[in-house]
């Protein structure tokens, strides 16, 4: 059967600005995205079932036997083997959440429905892809490296603690710290660990990416490809292509793709009352209480701040914004937004398909039609956010 990972329409809506610009199963957590995950489980290639405007770039099943599975669900090792058993035209459900179908053939009902009796890893919410990156780190640690020899670290001035330390091959590494003592530590194809860079686990880069000189990565980090990352880093996912190059802090924090933080760009992650913090969703239009105590910047694909930015606790950025000048900017930042805490005007579109197409080609990507097409609709979805044309 054909492997088709579904959105579901509430779950999608929960992860803008994420789901703009991909479909649910394509977040990053852990070392790998959901898809790759399932990927790698299910040993079949993943298709995908997702909003009309996405659905071009990311290719749906044909009409032959496919096998659905949610989205936003990650698998474990009893989710898999029960999925693989599922009879064909039954539903696999937890509580009211659909979790798989195999074949489906008509409307669930209490016939056809199978209860999962265990607990499930699910990203329904933007902050949960930073909660829970820790342990979607070890898990995908696990299955990526079991049974596989590490390449070596020949750097005879770089430090290791900890045993966790797998490296793929290309990797560099010149007088670093890697402490593993805590979580493992995973290095992608011809990724780089410059001079003085220190490396608390867990930590996964993917490859092709970098940590510069004196970086400070604290642990539950994620840096996907191609990317670039300096200064203070906890508990934080880069999805990839983007880059934090300087110094300044990131905590509890989610960036998507072909983004960029200024030199000394900060974001707060803690109130000045220790407090919960509420952030902004999209489905209820409004801040909404997470019950976190730490939740610092979710900014969506393309969007970029400028140097000394400064963002305060739980500020949501989405697609194709630029984010400048003195002061805290709002806590949520519409698609398409040019300015900060003086104020905003729009991003035009073609000014920003312009610079989205010129950061691409730098890491030797195209902007195809497809991409615009996205960002072009994004732009029309989102004008009714943008409260300073009204």
């Amino acid at each position: 059967m054909n492997l088709v990972l579904f959105d579901d329409p509430d779950i999608r809506v929960n992860l803008l600005p994420f789901t703009f610009t991909r479909p649910v199963a394509s977040i990053r957590v852990g070392i790998l995205t959901i898809a790759e995950k399932w990927e790698g489980c299910l040993e079949r290639k993943a298709f995908f079932q997702t909003e009309s405007y996405l659905q071009k770039k990311f290719a749906a099943a044909g009409a032959k036997r496919n096998l659905l599975v949610n989205g936003a669900v990650c698998p474990d090792d009893f989710l898999v083997a029960t999925i693989k058993a599922l009879p064909d035209g039954y539903f696999l459900v937890k509580d009211t959440l659909l979790i798989a179908a195999a074949n489906p053939n008509g409307e669930m009902n209490t016939r056809n429905t199978i209860p999962y009796p265990e607990n499930i890893t699910i990203i329904d919410q933007v902050w949960k892809i930073f909660r829970e990156n820790g342990a979607q780190l070890r898990e995908d640690f696990r299955r990526l490296t079991t049974g596989r020899k590490s390449a070596p670290i020949t750097d005879p001035y770089t430090k290791v603690y900890g045993e966790n330390i797998f490296l793929e091959e290309g990797v560099q590494i010149r007088a670093a710290i890697l402490n593993a003592e805590h979580g493992p530590i995973y290095l992608g194809r011809n990724s780089v660990v410059q001079e003085g860079a220190i490396i608390r686990g867990a930590f996964a880069m993917c490859e092709d990416s970098q940590i510069n000189m004196g970086a400070k990565i604290r642990g539950d980090v994620t840096v996907g490809p191609t990317s670039k990352v300096g200064g203070e880093v906890t508990n934080s996912v880069i999805f990839g292509n983007s880059n934090k190059s300087h110094d300044g802090y990131l905590g509890n924090s989610v960036l998507g793709e072909w983004c960029n933080l200024g030199a000394d760009t900060n974001t707060s992650n803690l109130r000045n009352n220790y407090d919960t913090i509420k952030l902004w969703n999209h489905s209820a239009q409004n801040f909404v209480q997470t019950g976190l105590q730490f939740c610092g910047l979710m900014m969506g694909d393309h969007s970029k701040c400028a140097i000394n930015t400064m963002f305060n606790t739980a500020t949501m950025v989405d697609v194709c914004s630029n984010v400048f000048g003195e002061g805290f900017p709002q806590k949520h930042v519409p698609s398409f937004a040019w300015g900060g805490a003086a104020g905003f005007t729009t991003h035009q579109l073609d000014k920003a398909l312009y610079t989205s197409g010129r950061v691409m080609e730098r890491r030797n990507v195209t902007m195809d039609d497809l991409d615009k097409d996205i960002l072009t609709h994004v732009y029309k979805l989102s004008a009714g956010s943008r409260f300073w044309e009204k």
